[in-house]
């Protein structure tokens, strides 16, 4: 396989290139309108020399280095070409790679140049990975690149340079963006400068690639879409498992940027002799600038995480570890069967620019930070460079071909204003990702904006104060995340839908801009983290959703009252989350580092209770790493959970305090002299080893057999009711009604009227959201001047006497059980 050439730098391009640069500073008196500019350009990008070789044109931001006053002959580029083939796929292979060093040009705070020699990556060849390299008085260094295009070593190693205008270019959903300015149901409006805006989805669904197909990758989601696409152009019935995927026409898939490694496990890219850490990126080989030939290691990243614990640096490449192939073309596949799809599903981005983990201060320039904050590190979002290759790194990534894009956190994005003397929320920079443009097929687009905001989350009263509006009212085309849908609900509880109902009439007055639905990964992961065993003033868990916590779990964020609550009722737009629609298992997998690992599982302690039934624990498939620990039952290991939940509080997390006294447990661990309880060592590798299981545990592979025939299909007609009418996306108006039955009298009932804009249709809607049995018919419930006659049952929940289509009197009654709805309809 040794095609290399050798590597050498273009003189009269490099030239040209700092010759634009010196343009764009003259160009512009602002430094963040020139920052965004020259940031186009940083990283690698595919060119060609005169006489038609493909080339690279290379572009690093270098603060650092010129404040140390590194002299420019000490910087280079390290390019690495493998001269024997590399299984990306592979759990561990060895392969010999070409070292080169080509010295680069600097122009102020920057290194730039045009290198010959370089192989572009595409889907069938690994291309020649790189990373900038710099020698000082204590050796030689290496800066990764943060606007790299493919990283499949992670980002704490060399990344590839890949043809991103090939992939662009063979991309099998073209003529879906070709046509998309012309296609009005995927249009929602021009903008003045004559752009399209990707309308919004009307119902949405959140998807973890990780766990949610067996292999666990963007290859295995393209394929299960192909497949449940060919179904339905056929004609075929789907599988239970399969509805569990389909009736929406929005993916939000949880984010697909890379993620930090935990230093003390991962080493995906083991250079001969190389002994530092994964989170320390080094130069390969000797020191001496003659090309050489090296020996690497390599491993396919198999960090677990739920994809928020990104280090920032290569936001613009896709995680290798959800990378089956280790291509980021399974991440265009992935969205190109969704276009495909009979009803095409648009593919809405995750988007975690508001913190960096730890491991970005290895990855990034210093100016990148602000200093430590609540889930790693501040970003400076003020520095006019940090701000523009934020900007960059997200229009890079959404360049994929992503339809729209929701951003985390956006509470999060603050600075300190010295002036106030306090944090301030950096408004303008969300207004400068809602300006970002997509250009993907040759068409250039604005895409669906949604923000999750709660500001002033984490303030103290955030829960009375957060409006949830703050960024519609700045940007009246984007959509919020809803009060009903924030992290900390849990309707798991009883008397949830009585003391939610304040938001929940929010959402009627005026959610039409907001997502809806109760079932998301953070919601979930807060349920699992309730203590069953609440105190007597605190709301209990509810008993009308079933005899165990599991049980009660699985309702509460999949039953038929909510959901037709949110689809066929509430305005906005219904989000589901896939592992709520399959009941399936889901926790909070992060492994960032083995000490901070510990901290992550005490706060599970109540996953066994919520989540773990014994007959699933002795399994055989399941949490085989824990019981290879000595764990034999779920009682034991739910123990030992509490107590280190209670330790991490009574210890203010010292680790070998909490060791101590854990010692007073009976415990499998057997301490340094086989006598005593654990040590700190025994604590990081039961949370290892528990995040491990956890992530397989939650795999739907394990419970695709499960899946439910009649609850699986009428979610299903649940949603297609919705999508039959995108009118109920709007506010409730004043000629429409909606309420609550009260006094309660044992029964959470809501009920109202709901109608089309043309008149053609009347829907009447009443669920039991949650208490003992109701009798309830259109006569029954108090709607002001509801007409008698005509109404006939559109919808109505399984376990319900009563079926769709049947022709009903007013005074016909239904019993609604917990967690149960009807819907009439009539035509005027």
């Amino acid at each position: 396989m040794d095609t290399t050439q050798e590597c050498r730098l273009l003189d009269e391009q490099t030239a040209d290139l700092l010759a634009w640069h010196d343009d764009v500073r003259e160009s512009h008196e602002d430094d963040f309108e020139a920052a965004k500019e020259l940031a186009t350009r940083l990283g690698a990008h595919v060119t060609e020399t005169e006489d038609g070789e493909v080339a690279a044109a290379v572009g690093f931001w270098t603060p650092d280095l010129v404040e140390a006053g590194v002299p420019e002959t000490d910087v280079y580029l390290e390019v690495l070409t493998s001269t024997t083939p590399v299984d990306l796929a592979a759990e561990e292979t060895t392969a010999e790679f070409q070292r080169e060093r080509v010295p680069l040009r600097r122009k102020g705070e920057f290194h730039w140049g045009v290198v010959a020699g370089m192989r572009a990556g595409t889907r069938d060849v690994v291309g020649s990975l790189y990373q900038l390299v710099y020698e000082d008085d204590d050796g030689w260094h290496a800066v990764p690149d943060p606007l790299a295009y493919s990283v499949p070593f992670g980002a704490f190693a060399p990344a590839e340079f890949y043809d991103m205008e090939r992939l662009d270019d063979e991309r099998p959903d073209r003529a879906y963006f070709e046509t998309l300015g012309t296609d009005e149901e995927r249009v929602e409006t021009t903008e003045h400068d004559g752009l399209p805006r990707v309308s919004p989805a009307n119902s949405m669904l959140e998807i973890h690639p990780g766990t949610a197909t067996e292999s666990g990758s963007l290859k295995g989601l393209a394929e299960r879409y192909e497949d449940i696409g060919g179904k339905l152009h056929r004609g075929d019935e789907l599988d239970p498992a399969d509805r569990n995927f389909v009736g929406y026409d929005g993916i939000q898939l949880m984010p697909v940027e890379p993620i930090t490694e935990n230093p003390d496990i991962h080493d995906f890219w083991r250079p001969a002799g190389d002994s530092s850490s994964s989170n320390d990126p080094t130069p390969v080989g000797t020191a001496d600038d003659d090309p050489e030939t090296v020996e690497v290691t390599v491993s396919h990243p198999d960090m677990i995480n739920w994809g928020y614990d990104i280090v920032v640096s290569a936001f613009s490449a896709v995680n290798p570890a959800i990378l089956e192939t280790g291509r980021p073309d399974e991440l265009v596949d992935f969205i190109a069967a969704c276009h495909a799809m009979p009803d095409p599903i648009r593919v809405v981005f995750d988007v975690a620019l508001g913190h960096a983990d730890n491991g970005g201060l290895n990855t990034l320039p210093s100016p990148f930070f602000e200093g430590p904050g609540m889930y790693g590190q501040h970003l400076n979002y003020p520095h006019p460079t940090v701000r523009a290759m934020l900007l960059e790194m997200q229009r890079r990534k959404m360049d994929f071909g992503a339809d729209g894009i929701r951003v985390d956190g956006a509470q999060d994005f603050t600075y300190y204003d010295p002036g106030l003397d306090e944090n301030v929320h950096d408004d303008a920079f969300l207004a400068e990702m809602d300006a970002v443009t997509q250009e993907v097929a040759g068409t250039e687009y604005r895409p669906w904006m949604v923000f999750e905001d709660g500001r002033p989350w984490p303030r103290e009263d955030w829960e009375l104060a957060a409006t949830y509006r703050s960024l519609i009212e700045q940007h009246p085309h984007s959509f919020q995340w809803s009060p009903i849908t924030f992290a900390h609900n849990t309707p798991a509880l009883l008397t949830f839908w009585a003391t939610k109902w304040w938001r929940v009439r929010e959402v009627l007055d005026f959610g039409g801009h907001w997502l809806t639905g109760v079932a998301n990964h953070d919601t979930i992961r807060r349920g699992t983290q309730i203590d069953p065993h609440v105190e007597f003033n605190q709301s209990p868990v509810n008993p009308y959703l079933g005899e165990s916590l599991p049980n009660v779990l699985d309702e509460a964020y999949d039953n038929a009252a909510a959901a037709m609550f949110f689809y066929c009722a509430s305005p906005g737009v219904p989000m589901d989350f896939v592992h709520a629609n399959a009941r399936a298992p889901w926790g909070f997998v992060r492994d960032t580092d083995e000490t901070w690992n510990v901290k992550v599982v005490s706060d599970e302690s109540s996953f066994v209770d919520w989540q773990l039934r014994p007959e699933e624990f002795h399994d055989p498939e399941h949490f085989t790493r824990v019981k290879g620990l000595g764990f034999e039952d779920e009682e034991q290991l739910g123990t030992f959970m509490n107590a280190l939940s209670a330790a991490v509080d009574a210890t203010d997390y010292d680790l070998d305090a909490m060791a101590e006294m854990l010692s007073a447990l009976d415990t499998p661990f057997t301490g340094e002299d086989g006598t005593g309880g654990p040590t700190a060592t025994d604590l990081e590798a039961f949370a290892y080893a528990w995040m491990q299981d956890v992530h397989d545990f939650a795999n739907l592979a394990h419970w695709a057999d499960d899946q439910d025939e009649e609850r699986t299909a009428f979610r299903l007609r649940t949603r297609r009711f919705r999508h039959e009418r995108p009118w109920l996306r709007e506010d409730v108006s004043e000629s429409e009604f909606f309420t609550y039955r009260h006094p309660t009298d044992g029964t959470v009932l809501y009920f109202g009227l709901r109608e089309s804009p043309d008149g053609d249709e009347q829907l009447l809607f009443a669920a039991n959201m949650e208490g003992v049995p109701v009798d309830v018919s259109p006569e029954s419930l108090d709607v002001p001047d509801l007409p008698r006659d005509g109404w006939t049952v559109a919808l109505a929940a399984p376990s319900l006497d009563v079926e769709a289509g049947e022709e009903t009197t007013a005074d016909d009654p239904v019993t609604l059980t917990n967690a149960t709805a009807v819907v009439w309809t009539r035509e005027p």
